[in-house]
């Protein structure tokens, strides 16, 4: 996918979670079906703190050769390659089990997480037209999908929403239901 289409892709993903939070109430937001499970404001709060502080900095250090960049003869794991040769994650549920270091915290306020999202589609548009001139030599590993280039922990933030849609409506319809 290019990267125009990437991000005109995730600006669409980012309005659709920016809207749908308007149906929620802070209670809604952080009431977790349960103790083992994410609210829909962690889920949102996954969201933007992985794009800001993994996906979108990696893709930088690959961009400005950063040390924690490497040109490597390493490619993607198979996972890696199947994932971008379908363009999206797998529909399976992943369950990392609760700790400090994962774990996203509820949110304070819908608007913490509107300038969240606002903040990571700011860094989308400012990153996008520079991986179209930018060499796409180095590369940062990702724990599953193996080596990536700037460009392909560009295209991963919005395979990331767009995988997250499911959990959304998941949580969505449990929040119905409880009513």
């Amino acid at each position: 996918m290019h990267t125009t289409e990437t991000l005109r892709h995730f600006e669409e993903i980012t309005d659709h979670y920016i809207q749908e939070l308007n149906e929620f109430t802070m209670e809604q937001l952080r009431r977790q079906p349960s103790e083992s499970e994410w609210s829909l404001g962690q889920m949102y709060v996954h969201l933007i703190n992985s794009a800001l502080y993994m996906q979108l900095r990696n893709a930088d250090d690959c961009l400005t050769g950063n040390e924690a960049a490497v040109i490597s003869t390493e490619g993607k794991t198979e996972t890696g390659e199947a994932t971008f040769n379908q363009g999206s994650l797998p529909p399976i549920r992943i369950q990392v089990p609760a700790s400090p270091q994962y774990t996203p915290g509820q949110p304070d306020s819908k608007e913490q997480l509107v300038q969240g999202l606002q903040a990571v589609l700011r860094r989308m548009n400012e990153i996008g037209p520079m991986l179209e001139q930018e060499s796409l030599q180095h590369t940062v590993a990702h724990p599953g999908f193996g080596m990536l280039n700037a460009k392909e922990w560009f295209r991963l933030v919005e395979m990331h929403y767009r995988h997250h849609l499911r959990q959304k409506d998941r949580l969505k319809s449990e929040l119905a239901s409880s009513v």
